[in-house]
């Protein structure tokens, strides 16, 4: 039997039979990007715990963040202007005639994020995930001929697994990967791939022996009128301070382009300003803030805090440093929510828990992932309160995400 052979019986079986050929052929590329993305993570993770505990140890490093944005900016003028969008090439594929995303995105964004880090800048991981993920993945469609439809769903189940992996959510990272690409539109073709694919990059992770944060919200209360008042309270709250920051890292990237033209300069600039304000106010905004996030749901954090990393993150990735917005949108939600706690009458890490989901739902228009977020993060006791916060912070977050602006995309909700 000859290969053509084989070919055409395989396509008379997928005639015959289009919805078992649909399974097998999904699970298949969910396999490879669940291997792919889930190593590529796994690496990402650990690298990034490397170089945190080596600037954490060596704090002099923060004198070089200039240096650094000067470096990274320099890799992307000169050799990536084709990838420097970030991800909002990945949101490209879904438009018409979209290129293959370079392969080359992949390791220019995993050493930009890993100089940000190491030399104190103030970003996130999870752009980083998702822009390896779709870069590495998208090099599929061509040896296997994918059609325009097919790469779309691709795309969507290399998000659901960066997203999934680097979190350790794989369900919250699947819902998130439909709710993204198209604000309003839910893909539902692509719920099998993007939930297997983004299991099996989690299962991969995890077997590479890399531990995700945990939350322990330990007091909830019964869900009753008075505390469904103070929780929409609450995610009103979450989704001003979610609209403020879209609008403020809009506002900064538009700023240092029309100011500083020559576009390596700028990253050095805001590099000088991050070293400025952190011999100002300490180095607690800086990275991560991963344990600033975990006292959070301890004790009341300061008014300042949420504000304070807010202007690090938006001066930091608006001035072209690169990194992700999720996890700093954590630290704000999470420490906004535990200072709501001297005002609303709610558990601190309840309200904490509150302001990690609900700002980032407001911030990427992404309500339903971050509702089974929360879900997975924190259990299922506390996914009322966390439903109605992120719902209401959707509809107060205005039309700006953090991925697209207000022309190009319109509200799931209309009045």
């Amino acid at each position: 039997m000859n290969f053509q052979h084989i070919s055409i019986t395989l396509w008379d079986w997928a005639k015959k039979y289009p919805n078992y050929f649909y399974i097998f052929k999904w699970l298949f590329f969910s396999s490879i990007i669940g291997v792919v993305v889930g190593t590529s993570s796994a690496l990402f993770l650990f690298t990034l715990d490397w170089v945190t505990h080596l600037r954490e140890n060596n704090i002099w490093l923060i004198a070089f963040l200039p240096i650094g944005g000067l470096l990274i900016g320099c890799l992307y003028f000169y050799l990536g202007q084709d990838v420097e969008k970030g991800s909002k090439i990945l949101f490209e594929v879904f438009g018409k005639d979209p290129k293959v995303i370079p392969v080359k995105m992949a390791p220019f964004i995993f050493f930009g994020t890993l100089t940000t880090h190491l030399l104190g800048g103030s970003a996130g991981r999870e752009g980083t995930a998702l822009q390896m993920a779709g870069a590495l993945c998208d090099q599929l469609s061509a040896p296997f001929r994918l059609t325009l439809n097919d790469r779309k769903i691709l795309m969507i189940a290399a998000i659901a697994a960066g997203f999934g992996s680097v979190f350790g959510t794989p369900l919250a990272g699947a819902v998130f990967a439909m709710e993204v690409v198209v604000i309003g539109k839910f893909q539902y073709k692509a719920i099998f791939p993007a939930f297997f694919a983004s299991l099996f990059a989690d299962t991969v992770t995890d077997l590479w022996q890399i531990h995700h944060t945990q939350y322990l919200i330990n007091i909830i209360p019964v869900f009753s009128v008075n505390t469904l008042v103070l929780t929409i309270i609450a995610g009103i709250a979450c989704g001003i301070c979610a609209w403020v920051f879209c609008k403020f890292i809009h506002l900064i990237e538009e700023l240092f382009k029309s100011i500083i033209k020559f576009p390596p300069f700028r990253p050095l600039v805001g590099g000088v300003i991050v070293v400025v304000a952190i011999l100002c106010v300490g180095k607690d905004y800086i990275g991560l803030g991963i344990p600033f996030i975990v006292e959070s749901f301890d004790q009341s954090a300061p008014f300042y805090t949420f504000c304070l990393k807010m202007v690090f993150t938006v001066i930091t990735l608006g001035s072209g440093f690169k990194g992700g917005e999720v996890t700093p949108l954590f630290f704000i939600g999470a420490t906004l929510g535990s200072t709501l706690a001297c005002f609303i009458h709610l558990p601190t890490a309840l309200l904490a828990g509150i302001g990690f989901v609900a700002v980032f739902a407001g911030a990427t228009k992404t309500p339903l992932a971050c509702i089974i977020l929360s879900i997975e993060l924190f259990g299922l006791q506390s996914a009322s309160f966390m439903a109605v916060a992120c719902l209401v912070s959707y509809i107060f977050s205005g039309r700006d995400s953090i991925y697209h602006k207000s022309k190009k995309h319109k509200l799931l909700i209309k009045f």
